[in-house]
């Protein structure tokens, strides 16, 4: 991700907000030692199971009627600057062994001030799946309009039914923000969606950035939809 403070833009690799625990390789075998998800106050969001292996975590794939999450590999950006590269890398997770963050880096075309633009995000995913799947879709009035909003939650669910995380580029400014960001800094950043709750009208975040912990959450739809604008996503 990137960060924005008030005055100033710096990389998150220099604020010292992110410290990064080394991410074993993707081919490793995963341990099952349980951990915390957490889960939007109120909400009787489903199960997932999640086992963590260092900053790696493992979650099971859990369904009911009107909820669904999907199995995935997390794993923790390397650098400050790599979320789109790891956001990318949990998204291909849930349909094959997916390439290291550096390789994806490479592919992305991501530098230090990191990945761009959603549609080199949705290219990669294509091409290491060797499907067309994947389009960027892009939300560029804030606050999104409620065909903008319905087509994304059509999205979500239809992309999810069908056993395809979203990778999302989102915008996060003081005042509305994901937990544990830091409150007085604009974020600009790539997460995964992995599941969704329709009961609830909620969503489930896999976050490589790691904020105060905060890893595997859920979030509101409307919560989503507010921070994407005026990016966009790959579904």
């Amino acid at each position: 991700m990137r960060i924005r403070s008030m005055a100033a833009s710096v990389a998150l690799a220099a604020t010292g907000l992110l410290a990064v625990p080394g991410v074993a390789n993707a081919d490793e075998a995963h341990t099952a030692a349980v951990s915390q998800v957490a889960a939007e106050p109120g909400a009787s969001a489903p199960p997932v199971e999640v086992s963590r292996q260092g900053s790696q975590l493992h979650t099971e794939a859990t369904e009911t009627k009107a909820a669904k999450t999907l199995e995935v590999d997390y794993q923790v950006q390397e650098t400050g600057y790599w979320c789109g590269p790891a956001a990318t890398r949990i998204a291909l997770s849930a349909r094959m062994g997916a390439p290291s963050q550096a390789d994806l880096a490479a592919q992305l075309g991501t530098t230090e001030n990191g990945t761009d633009d959603i549609s080199q995000v949705t290219s990669v995913l294509n091409a290491n799946l060797g499907t067309g799947w994947y389009e960027s879709k892009y939300m560029p009035d804030d606050p999104p309009s409620q065909a903008q909003k319905d087509l994304l939650w059509q999205d979500v669910v239809g992309d999810i039914d069908n056993n395809y995380p979203l990778v999302t580029n989102i915008v996060a400014p003081p005042g509305n923000q994901p937990p544990g960001y830091p409150s007085d800094q604009t974020i600009y950043h790539y997460f995964t969606v992995i599941g969704y709750d329709d009961a609830n009208r909620t969503v489930l975040i896999a976050d490589p950035a790691s904020f105060s912990g905060n890893q595997i959450y859920w979030l509101t739809f409307d919560q989503l939809a507010s921070l994407i604008p005026p990016k966009g996503y790959a579904a």
